[in-house]
């Protein structure tokens, strides 16, 4: 079996050749912990945990490095005020650490919560200032980087100069961004409009400050990458993943700083997850058109008419490929539970041996193998995967009603295989859902006798119906359409 990926450098599915056989080394960018995880991030962390799990069953050994941003996230080069921890800090009136910390443990809960494995090494930036400084040293030596009031940028036009092509991972056209905008060439700080910080000058209200050659600062958002990525996995390594949207400038300054600093390509397989939408929409808080993963899970939103179990959620947005855009609706989350469910079900009329073995199978269990490893093996086709798992469970209900036959040998390789694939490789685990039904039918119940109470006039005994349930984390609400719950 040969796997492919798709390779955002070369925009084309190459053959996966690791630097050293039977391993990989494999970096893919953190969050930056601001603020509350949100479900796009875990669409792409989750993309790439099933990528994770997926070379390790193909007999890989990996090292998989996820960095967490506490440090210097600027969302603009020119104003030290646009640093995300400054801003939150404000909001928050928390220290930059405090606010590190919250939604440290608020992001590990959530990726927890949606059964991702952790990666082997979890550097952050502030624990890697000293290696960021020699990196930046090291640029201004090579005449890559150069300071300019306390700060110090990476020079773009020099590293193309020189032959190098900074655009090259996002195909953008840098000569033409270059004449353009000559005119604004030399103002402010920056040689070029296009430079990028390496390290920015603290001003006296910025918290988060460090000492350097050039002063007191702080490290750019770009810098820490290229540091952890090469201290944990070396100059060169296999593969380099992230969002979509880290594409550029992020991942092509990380290839800048990588070629200039050490004279090698550092990544050979870039690999980018897509965006995700809900009800075909652009998720967004300006618009209104947004939630966090655990409100889809506990059911306190606008959108879905039910709380989902992860398990739901993350067999969800494995049907769509890391690389295609997945939207979801309620509908879709309907028809998910729907086909997990049915899963589920198959899994245990396997494992419960519910029907009789034959001397012979009447399934092609040896092609329907080769065919789920095929797509494994094609750039991670998660959806193909899956379709090949239900044609699979099909098999199972037909053994169940005897309309198909499977000898014993057979059967002991269909469940491990299949078991391999569900929980292995899919990272899918199975819900107690008669616990949850039942639930959803007591308080169903509780609800309506609520109602005929309050119908009745009886309000202490609707009022403690209310409360009993409030302090048992389960909160009634009151709405045009009927009354709903959600749990705590």
């Amino acid at each position: 079996m040969q796997l492919k990926i798709y390779n955002s450098l070369t925009a084309e599915k190459e053959i996966f050749k690791p630097i050293l056989d039977e391993n990989v080394g494999m970096y893919v960018c953190g969050p930056t912990v601001y603020s509350n995880v949100h479900l796009g991030n875990v669409r792409t962390f989750l993309s790439f945990d099933f990528i994770y799990r997926s070379l390790m069953h193909l007999g890989y050994k990996v090292r998989y490095v996820r960095n967490i941003t506490d440090a210097g996230h600027l969302t603009d080069d020119g104003d030290v005020n646009n640093d995300r921890f400054v801003k939150q800090t404000r909001l928050e009136k928390l220290e930059p650490m405090e606010i590190v910390q919250k939604y440290t443990v608020d992001f590990h809960k959530v990726l927890d919560m949606f059964n991702l494995l952790p990666p082997n090494i979890e550097p952050t930036a502030t624990g890697h200032i000293v290696e960021q400084i020699e990196l930046t040293q090291k640029l201004i030596e090579k005449g890559f980087a150069y300071e300019s009031k306390g700060s110090v940028y990476f020079d773009v036009l020099e590293y193309n100069k020189r032959g190098l092509n900074y655009g090259e991972l996002s195909k953008r056209n840098i000569e033409e961004l270059f004449a353009n905008t000559r005119d604004l060439d030399g103002q402010g700080e920056k040689k070029n409009p296009q430079d990028f910080a390496l390290w920015k000058k603290a001003s006296p209200a910025h918290i988060m400050r460090w000492n350097s050659p050039w002063g007191e600062g702080f490290p750019g958002w770009h810098l820490e990458c290229t540091a952890m990525s090469t201290k944990y996995l070396g100059d060169k390594f296999d593969i380099h993943g992230g969002g979509m949207d880290l594409k550029f400038p992020h991942h092509e300054c990380e290839i800048a700083q990588g070629k200039a600093c050490n004279g090698v390509e550092p990544v050979n397989y870039w690999m980018h997850a897509n965006m995700l939408t809900m009800n075909s929409q652009r998720m967004s808080k300006s618009t209104g058109n947004y939630i966090l993963p655990k409100q889809l899970v506990s059911g306190e939103n606008d959108f879905f008419e039910k709380p989902f179990n992860p398990a739901i959620v993350r067999f969800c947005f494995l049907q769509a490929h890391y690389r295609s855009v997945l939207d979801i609706s309620n509908d879709a989350m309907l028809a998910s539970e729907k086909g997990f469910s049915r899963l589920m079900e198959a899994l245990k009329i396997v494992s419960s041996f519910d029907f009789q073995v034959s001397d012979s199978s009447s399934f092609d269990l040896k092609g329907w193998k080769q065919k789920c490893y095929d797509a494994l093996t094609d750039d991670f086709n998660s959806p193909i995967l899956i379709s090949h798992i239900f044609e699979v469970v099909s098999f199972i209900f037909k053994l169940k009603e005897n309309k198909e036959t499977i000898s014993a040998e057979d059967l002991q390789d269909l469940k491990s295989t299949l078991n391999a694939f569900v929980f292995d490789v899919l990272g899918l685990q199975n819900i107690e859902e008669n616990n949850n039904e039942k639930l959803d039918q007591t308080l169903q119940v509780l609800i309506e006798l609520r109602n005929q109470a309050r119908k009745s006039k009886n309000f202490d005994l609707s009022d403690q119906i209310r409360d009993k349930l409030l302090a048992e984390g389960i909160e009634l609400k009151d709405g045009r359409d009927g009354t709903t719950y959600s749990i705590s």
